[in-house]
């Protein structure tokens, strides 16, 4: 079995934002077919899309898998429920847990309950800023330039983001 690398964001705006986002990860991290590699700063960051809803706290990790890209959605999918996310019936709505598969190794995928690498990642400060944390050289597979540069040239002013201090 190979070893793959992925970036994951892990996001929440309701209740304990930052326990929350803890115990995801703790959660992901506990079967041996998953290690945390690297963790970013966490960050408070205003909404994005809907705006009619609390801040958020996010970061990203930097893991190592046996997992296939689907394995790992899967798994996402089943820690996001356990920890109490329902359907979301708002489109970038609030949530208790967000956890989104951002780049898995330099895989290009595009099926109907996944994409890879993540479809907004380029436009979004709250993920490009945490990845650049941990590997700012990371080539974006599909738009072929290093994270550093998508964020240096993201020109949307209105994403504010701020570090927020947590001890993990």
């Amino acid at each position: 079995m190979k070893n793959h690398i992925a970036f994951i964001c892990v996001g929440s705006n309701l209740g304990n934002k930052l326990e929350n986002c803890k115990k995801g990860v703790d959660a992901l991290i506990r079967s041996d077919s998953v290690k945390l590699k690297a963790q970013s700063s966490c960050y408070k960051t205003d909404p994005v899309d809907y705006q009619d809803q609390d801040w958020f706290i996010n970061y990203v990790i930097k893991i190592e898998t046996l997992l296939d890209p689907f394995e790992l959605l899967n798994r996402l999918k089943s820690i996001q429920k356990d920890a109490g996310r329902v359907n979301d019936t708002i489109r970038f709505g609030p949530r208790i847990l967000d956890m989104d598969i951002l780049l898995f190794d330099d895989a290009v995928i595009n099926s109907e309950n996944l994409t890879i690498p993540h479809p907004r990642m380029h436009k979004r400060r709250f993920v490009l800023q945490p990845v650049c944390d941990i590997d700012p050289k990371i080539i974006h597979p599909v738009l072929k330039r290093n994270i550093k540069y998508l964020l240096d040239n993201l020109n949307d002013e209105e994403q504010r983001i701020a570090e927020y201090k947590c001890d993990y």
